[in-house]
């Protein structure tokens, strides 16, 4: 969730958790003890798409 934060603009831990769990939101490839995982792809392509201003950062 980390690096999920980091790609949407530093975003608190809770707005990136409310974001990620939009019905919009990539599905995670997996779900493990420490949490979920997202292919790094799927959620650039959801911020191009969602949130172009945070495309490139």
């Amino acid at each position: 969730m980390s690096e999920i934060r980091a790609m949407l603009g530093n975003v608190s831990r809770q707005r990136a958790s409310v974001i990620a769990n939009q019905r919009n939101f990539p599905e995670p490839i997996a779900v493990l003890a420490m949490g979920k995982v997202w292919r790094k792809s799927d959620v650039e392509t959801w911020i191009k798409k969602h949130r172009p201003e945070l495309a490139d950062s």
